[in-house]
């Protein structure tokens, strides 16, 4: 089964244009590691959401992503209350929501192709 992590991250003033460009740059090579996108959430505040074949993936994985998180961590703010940088979470799907099918549209009723007369019966009419 699938598993996600998550970490909100703190950028310090001035530093969220180097922030950005330093996890463009990065390109990981995590086992298990299905791909993640980095979200803006408010002023200065960033979350990383990642996707996983499985747990076990993200705790193989942590060394890792700790030194991933060395590379940024001078851009890094305290995020206060005693969690220091980083507030991660991480755990199994339970429930996978797949977006919404779109609705089929209705096939218009085939029109009648209109005769035509042909000349000849066009001018058989005026004649008569």
């Amino acid at each position: 089964m699938t598993a996600f992590n998550v970490v909100r991250f703190k950028v310090k003033p001035g530093n969220e244009a180097q922030f950005v460009e330093a996890q463009r740059r990065e390109r990981p090579t995590l086992k298990g590691f299905l791909g993640g996108s980095r979200i803006k959430n408010e002023d200065k505040t960033f979350c990383f959401v990642g996707e996983w074949r499985n747990f076990q993936s993200i705790e193989k994985a942590r060394p890792q992503m700790i030194s991933m998180l060395d590379h940024v961590r001078d851009f890094l703010e305290d995020l206060g209350g005693g969690l220091g940088i980083t507030d991660p979470v991480s755990g199994q799907t339970v429930v996978k929501m797949g977006a919404p099918k779109a609705a089929k549209k209705k096939k218009a009723p085939a029109r009648r192709k209109a005769k035509r007369a042909t000349a000849k019966k066009t001018a058989r009419k005026r004649k008569r």
